[in-house]
């Protein structure tokens, strides 16, 4: 058993310990209240993410705007102008932009936070702290990612209306996006640091994970809607968490497409029980990662 550092009880003379830190014994050994108290190395780690992608760019945090716009730009040429593909009646630009916005965050947060234990393995092998603290620090910094990116879709959405390109058809279910983020959140979070205990090990997984990640985006319906399909072909779409997800998001904001409560809380059981088995997952491999990273 290691502890922390003394401290000395300055009316009666007595030498304590801040904090102890002893092995974990079981697998539901779990204590989210000492992540809590990391909150502030939390908060630096956010600061670390987010300042050191755009740190040595010319254009810096514009990327943030660039990347988004340029994606659904293609989107709007390749499925819209050749394709053909339709976007149930919502303008074209605003329809991809808000699936690409939605489904970057999700894949971001799913992506940086596979790769946990390696690329923070120098961190991890020299001082103590939640290890769960850096996925985390991830799936917030990642959030202000997308508040800016969220904030420039509503921008052009503000300017499709007042160009009378559509009418506002707002549901109630907008109440629901908050909730819509957290899931995305937490599915990316639960799904990361189970294939980062993975990857201590079995390195194929990371670049299996990069392919798998971009075709995923096919099967859940960002350049199309699911209206538009029908079949096994929908029951298979229906299948991913992600799906009711960005189908309820549309539908809240623009009043058209597809909302099934039903879909929506398979995706909410669906990311409960895969962050439970992350976490459990994570705890587990944390003990020994360094004997293999």
């Amino acid at each position: 058993m290691r502890s922390k550092k003394p401290s000395t009880n300055a009316i009666s003379g007595e030498t304590g310990w801040t904090e102890i830190i002893s092995p974990k014994r079981n697998f539901l050994d779990i204590n989210l209240g000492e992540v809590w108290r990391y909150r502030d190395l939390i908060a630096l780690f956010v600061q670390r993410d987010f300042v050191a992608i755009y740190k040595q760019t010319i254009l810096g945090p514009l990327w943030l705007i660039i990347q988004p716009v340029l994606t659904t730009l293609i989107f709007f040429i390749v499925f819209t102008k050749v394709a053909r593909l339709s976007t149930d009646g919502i303008p074209p630009i605003l329809f991809y932009m808000s699936g690409v916005t939605l489904w970057t965050y999700f894949a971001d947060c799913f992506s940086k936070t596979s790769n946990i234990f390696v690329t923070n393995a120098s961190i991890f092998g020299k001082v103590y702290f939640p290890r769960l603290t850096t996925p985390l620090s991830i799936v917030i910094s990642n959030l202000l990612k997308l508040g800016i990116q969220l904030g420039l879709f509503f921008l052009l959405f503000i300017v499709y209306y007042l160009n009378g390109q559509f009418q506002l058809h707002f549901q109630w279910t907008i109440l629901l996006i908050p909730l819509l983020i957290l899931l995305m959140a937490l599915l990316g979070l639960g799904l990361g640091i189970i294939f980062s205990s993975l990857t201590t090990k079995y390195r194929d997984l990371t670049f299996l994970l990069q392919f798998s990640v971009q075709l995923m985006m096919y099967a859940t319906p960002v350049i199309y809607p699911l209206s538009s399909t029908g079949g096994h072909l929908r029951q298979v779409l229906m299948l991913n968490p992600v799906t009711g997800i960005i189908e309820t998001f549309r539908y809240s904001v623009f009043g058209q497409g597809v909302f099934e409560p039903a879909l929506l809380v398979y995706s909410a059981t669906f990311t409960s029980v895969v962050l439970f088995m992350g976490i459990i997952i994570f705890n587990q491999v944390e003990k020994s990662f360094m004997d293999t990273v």
